[in-house]
């Protein structure tokens, strides 16, 4: 068959996905609504079902390179799978001392309405067996994946966010790290997420560059002539410093406030007045908020790491496992 009839019913087989994929999902009153046009309506939500759905293949893919290495050293022990852990892993966990049943009694008193801590100590003995026995598996699984090589081809959902020459610190642009946050200088999850990243640059250094961008909601009526103060604050080097103090202030934000952050930390108080009254980085605050709205960030905070989306006031070991992902894969 000649080669130029093969590419005309190539073309026609293609035409109808084609056209399928270029179709109006609905059409009101004559007015089209494109696949495009609902996809970017509701991108957050794409988004956050790509990171549960990768979250689920994740963890199931972690099982299964454990079940295998199992299996391996296993067969090279001349043992069961169950031989083999009860080994490696339940003879290894010590029996909880009374000291650590009677913490954990402590720590949940409050919950356990009013049960004693004999009443209570064989559950607590069993919670503690199972979260040191789940400590050695993790440990005996990396041991076995340095034995094992192990590689691991599974990639999360990447989205390009640009930093758009904003407030930054640590590592600068050569650290394998960067994090780039959207925030709100009157959200309280904003407030509550401020220590969980400074405890994140100080546990990694250099390694992790912290760029922030503003996305104050527009519910929080004091938080866009906040971010413009910080802005302001920035031009004279002081980004840093102003920004610490109007989340400490969060409470009180308001025009006096900017003045007498602005006199502790150094500035200018005509020139930052000035800027202020100007209105100087208004267009810079929009673009953040539009950058935010095109890669799904609908509140505060959101972190991207490496492009991986991390919404809300997550804790430490969340940002710890994505960060260890990454400059693992980085490693390899």
């Amino acid at each position: 068959m000649p080669t130029r009839l093969l590419l005309v019913l190539a073309a026609l087989a293609l035409a109808p996905t084609a056209r399928a994929a270029d179709a109006p999902v609905a059409v009101v009153g004559g007015d089209p609504i494109s696949r495009e046009q609902l996809e970017k309506h509701v991108k957050p939500q794409l988004l956050e079902v790509e990171n549960q759905r990768y979250e689920v293949l994740s963890t199931g893919l972690d099982d299964l390179v454990a079940s295998k290495l199992f299996e391996k050293e296993a067969k090279a022990r001349n043992k069961t799978v169950d031989q083999l852990l009860a080994e490696e892993v339940a003879a290894k966990v010590p029996a909880p001392s009374d000291a650590d049943v009677q913490k954990v009694y402590d720590d949940n008193k409050a919950q356990l309405g009013g049960q004693t801590l004999e009443q209570t100590k064989p559950r607590i003995v069993e919670f503690l067996k199972e979260q040191k026995e789940g400590e050695r598996r993790e440990a005996f699984v990396k041991e076995l994946r340095a034995k094992y090589p192990t590689t691991i081809s599974l990639k999360a959902p990447v989205v390009e966010v640009a930093t758009a020459g904003r407030p930054e610190r640590g590592g600068g642009e050569k650290a394998p790290i960067t994090i780039v946050m959207f925030s709100d200088y009157e959200c309280p999850y904003c407030s509550r997420a401020e220590s969980t990243v400074a405890e994140v640059t100080k546990a990694y250094g250099d390694k992790v560059r912290l760029v922030f961008r503003n996305y104050p909601l527009p519910f929080h009526a004091n938080a866009r002539p906040a971010a413009e103060a910080a802005l302001c604050a920035n031009a004279q080097g002081k980004f840093w410093q102003f920004h610490d103090k109007l989340f400490a202030q969060q409470a009180n934000l308001n025009a006096e406030t900017y003045k007498k952050i602005a006199g502790e930390v150094g500035l200018d108080q005509a020139k930052f007045e000035q800027c202020v009254a100007k209105n100087e980085f208004r267009a810079a605050i929009d673009q953040d908020v539009a950058d935010a709205s095109a890669v799904g960030v609908s509140g505060t905070p959101a972190f991207f790491i490496n492009g991986r989306m991390l919404s809300g006031a997550q804790p430490f070991d969340k940002f710890k496992e994505i960060i260890d992902q990454e400059l693992a894969a980085k490693a390899s």
